[in-house]
């Protein structure tokens, strides 16, 4: 990344990281590694495929972009 034009990252990884910390990682006492690396894959997958955005007028993300791939195949 060089830096410039990179303001699109920064608004979802500033959207990602509270919602990870208060809904997964400060409700589990993750014991080691690998069961947080099971905890968060579980809670990613939930954040993209089960948990309906604001942002996205109450879609989850894969309904969004499934939407906008379908959009752009149309056309």
């Amino acid at each position: 990344m060089d830096g410039r034009g990179r303001w699109m990252d920064n608004v979802f990884i500033e959207r990602l990281w509270p919602s990870l910390k208060y809904e997964c990682v400060y409700l589990h006492a993750f014991e080691t590694g690998s069961e947080m690396r099971a905890g968060l894959t579980q809670w990613i997958g939930y954040y993209n495929a089960g948990r309906p955005h604001s942002a996205l007028a109450g879609q989850t993300p894969d309904e969004a972009y499934r939407a906008d791939a379908m959009t752009r195949l149309a056309a």
